[in-house]
């Protein structure tokens, strides 16, 4: 990876937090550290996280940081179990007419949303 623009196509994740006490979002790059910015509006904030990630690439570059590539995950994980518990979720998830695959994930995204603070839950 040479160019800014080459940078600036990988899909680093981008997180929008919500500052109630004075208002607005400030946006971080969390797989870049330190680059973080903020907006009035979630548009305002989008755009200045553009330009804050665009400022960073290039002042890594010119200073010789290393620039880290974005988190890729292949969305499979393997996992391994009693076989009780195997038994007991298979018989949940034929019994919701879902595949073993659709309960796991809906109840790991039910209790990962749970972990969330209560400022970022939808």
């Amino acid at each position: 990876m040479n160019t800014v623009d080459e940078y600036m196509r990988l899909p680093y994740r981008m997180e929008f937090i919500p500052e109630p006490d004075e208002g607005g979002y400030a946006v971080r790059f969390p797989e870049l550290p330190g680059c973080i910015t903020a907006g009035e509006t979630l548009n305002e904030a989008f755009e200045n996280a553009i330009d804050a990630k665009r400022a960073w690439i290039e002042a890594a570059q010119e200073q010789g940081i290393a620039i880290p590539k974005p988190a890729e995950y292949s969305g499979q994980y393997r996992l391994r179990m009693p076989r009780s518990l195997h038994r007991s979720l298979a018989e949940h998830a034929r019994e919701e007419g879902i595949s073993l695959n659709q309960y796991c994930i809906y109840l790991l995204s039910k209790y990962d949303a749970a972990y969330l603070p209560a400022s970022d839950r939808a």
